[in-house]
Formats: C-alpha cells, structure tokens, sequence
C-alpha cells in the first residue's frame, strides 16, 4: 500500500479484508496482539483506545442536547463555513446514501446530515448531533482520530475499535483556523463499503481545505502576542516575550511552568500547595515572589484573582504533550529537550516532569522504532534507563543486537550491585 492512511489497497477484496481484521481486532481486544492486516495508524489508535479504557462494545453519549447544542454550534467557527460544506457534499452524500458529519475539536458531532434513511441507521448507534464521538471516547473512528492525530485518516470496517460501529466506513480531515493555525474540529462522510475508495480520503481532504480558504477571507482576529517559555532539561527557564529573552530564576521558572500549565489561572492557595512541601508557608512569601514576577514581566502580562498570564504561552513541554496525546511519538521526541525543569523539588512541578518522562518512554517502548530507543538511551538523561535499553534489545536488527544485549547486562548487574 503506498498510502497507509488509505484503508484498502487497489484490487484487495473488502470482505476478505473485513474477516481479517475482525480476527486481529479479537486477538487485540483479547490478547493485545496486534496482528496483520491491521495498519499503522489503526495499531497507534487501538492502543490509544485501550490506554483511554474504552471498551469495545461502547456506544456514544450525548453531552450537548438540543437548547445547549444549538447555542454552542451557532457561536462555532465552523458554523460559517457549514453552508460551503453542505453544498459541496450533499450530491455525493445523498447519491451515495452517505452522511455529512462536521465534529469539533473535542470529538463532539455539531452537525449530521445526509440519506435519511442512513441518519436512521446511524442514530442507532448515537452518530447524531450533540454526541462525543472522540477517540478517547469512542475508540477508532475517522472523526475522532482525525482531530486526535491532527491529519485525514480513513477507517474502515473493523478497524473501528467499538464494534456496533464496524458495519460503517468514514473519512474524515480535520479543519483548522487559516489565521491561528488552531484546531477547529473536522470534517467527516460516513457511510459503506465504498467509502474505502482513495477518492472519499481526497474528496474529505479538498472540503476541509474549501471550508479553511473560506475562513481565510475573514478579517484575522486581534489576539494578544503568544509568548514562548523552554523548560525543559533546564534548571532555569528561559522566556521569550515581547521581543525579549529573560532567563528566570529557578522559582519565577516554576511559577511560569504552573501558569502556562493552567491557563484558566490558579489562585495563592492552589500555587501554594503546589510549590512548597511545608503546607505551612506563609502565602505572603508566594505574594513576594509573585510581585517580583509580576515587575520582571510587566503587569499586563501577569494578572491576579486568580493569578494568570494574560497572552498564550508556547511552552516546549506542552507542545511534548500534545504530540503524545496525538500519537505523534517520532515529533515528541524531537521537542523533548530532557526532563521538565530537573532540579526542581516543587510537588508538582515534580507529577509534571514524571508525567511526561513516563508518558514518552511507554511510547517509545510501545512504538519499538530503534532510532528513537537509540536516541533516548543515548541521551543524557536515558543513558541507564534499563527498561528502554531491553525495548531496544528487542527491537534491534539481529547484526545490532548482540552489542545492544551486552549493554542491557552490565546496566542490570550495575543496578542491582
């Protein structure tokens, strides 16, 4: 298969490919054997599903009924563009008895529409308006993994994780702001057999960016100035911000690392206990620190009750985060810089930097790719991380292994002398 997004191949036969992967989709579910033909991007989405404890039997639920779903669908960008995608899908929905389906970047279906008689089908399984159908949810699914992997995917058959949602195919390519570059949700057809064909991938791809170049023609939103903060493998943060590089303390790099981690502000009491192991100090030491902050980075930039930054921060340790969460493991470790602020003993400033270590080296054993085990261990933090060095035994060439085997015994007997 040259496309590995695409579902099927020219010339394979849908149903012989839907017995097989009903098959690997039991080993998986079963054993968590992940077995041929199942592609790639499926395999990454299973086991994210699995991660995320959805249970293969799962139907959607709404979170948005009608009197809530039609003020937030109304006050959605992509309400602005539903008229262009309407017209440009509903020929090909209704001569294909397909459905139209537009999700936010939630994973929450705004709008379903289409063959009447498929929207009955559909609703069965709760594809209808106001529901959640994102892949932490839901499992595999082309509106969900979508907006979860930030690209088009195609999904059929059996590569549903749910199986009430295996007799359907879909594709679907996610929408973003032409100004912010921000993710805005996706664009989805839903429907049969036919929908595997390459053309339904491209034809999705071409609607999302029609509905992106319609966005482009509108006036570009005043925003504040984003502001970029690198944390990780640094003692000391450095900030960039209105022009500037301010290298912080260690304290002002714990304070900003908090901040850019809550956007939505945290109040004394919150910081507090997030910095300091003694429960009992004095807050007027955290106002101290915060008002010296405040002075270094001007006090429209850093705002109280609750304490918050006022612009959006660009931190290297979230873009790790969001990459992981996107199964994007190749790109996390390429932002990964060493350990989130290593010298820091703040409580959570210390859940932060395991987090991450644990959330990228699970993935990096999972994937079993060598170069990026190869990188980790031989990075200066990964050098005696005995856990990825056995990952990389096993995933190494046979000519490689040998050497890579010797290393795995002597960090073993050194960790347990």
């Amino acid at each position: 298969m040259t496309d590995p997004w695409v579902a099927l191949a020219p010339g394979t036969d849908p149903a012989e490919r839907t017995r097989a992967l009903r098959r690997a989709h039991t080993a998986f579910t079963t054993a968590g054997r992940v077995e041929r033909p199942v592609r790639q991007v499926v395999a990454d989405s299973w086991r994210r599903s699995a991660r995320a404890h959805v249970s293969p039997e799962c139907t959607a639920e709404v979170e948005l009924a009608e009197a809530d779903l039609g003020a937030y669908r109304a006050e959605h960008p992509l309400a602005r563009v539903m008229p262009l995608m309407r017209e440009l899908v509903s020929t090909y929905a209704m001569d294909g008895e397909h459905l139209l389906a537009v999700c936010d970047a939630q994973g929450r279906l705004l709008w379903v529409e289409g063959h009447a008689l498929t929207r009955r089908r559909a609703g069965r399984m709760n594809f209808v308006p106001g529901a959640r159908w994102a892949e932490s949810a839901m499992g595999t699914n082309a509106p969900g993994t979508a907006v979860a992997v930030d690209r088009p995917v195609q999904v059929f058959a059996a590569e549903h994780f749910s199986r009430p949602v295996q007799p359907w195919t879909c594709a679907a390519a996610p929408v973003h702001h032409p100004h912010t570059g921000r993710l805005l949700g996706a664009v989805d057809i839903t429907g049969g057999t036919p929908l595997a064909h390459p053309h339904s991938l491209a034809f999705v791809q071409a609607v999302a960016r029609a509905a992106e170049a319609q966005l482009a023609l509108e006036q570009p939103p005043q925003s504040p100035e984003t502001i970029t903060l690198h944390a990780l493998g640094r003692d000391e943060a450095l900030l960039v911000a209105h022009g500037r590089k301010l290298r912080l303390s260690r304290r002002h790099s714990e304070l900003l690392t908090l901040l850019a981690r809550h956007p939505e502000g945290l109040t004394g009491d919150q910081l507090l206990l997030a910095l300091y192991e003694d429960e009992s100090m004095s807050p007027v030491t955290l106002r101290a620190e915060l008002s010296r902050l405040r002075a270094l980075l001007g006090a429209d930039l850093l705002a109280s009750r609750p304490y918050r930054l006022t612009s959006p921060v660009e931190a290297d340790f979230l873009l790790v985060e969001r990459r992981l969460g996107a199964g994007a493991v190749s790109g996390a470790m390429g932002a990964y810089g060493g350990p989130l602020l290593p010298s820091s003993s703040a409580p959570e400033i210390v859940r932060l930097r395991e987090r991450l270590d644990r959330g990228l080296r699970a993935a990096l054993v999972d994937r079993a790719d060598p170069q990026l085990l190869t990188d980790w261990v031989r990075s200066p933090w990964g050098g005696e991380d005995l856990d990825v060095w056995q990952a990389l035994a096993g995933a190494s060439p046979r000519s490689a292994r040998a050497g890579v085997q010797a290393e795995v015994r002597a960090l073993d007997r050194e960790q347990s002398a």
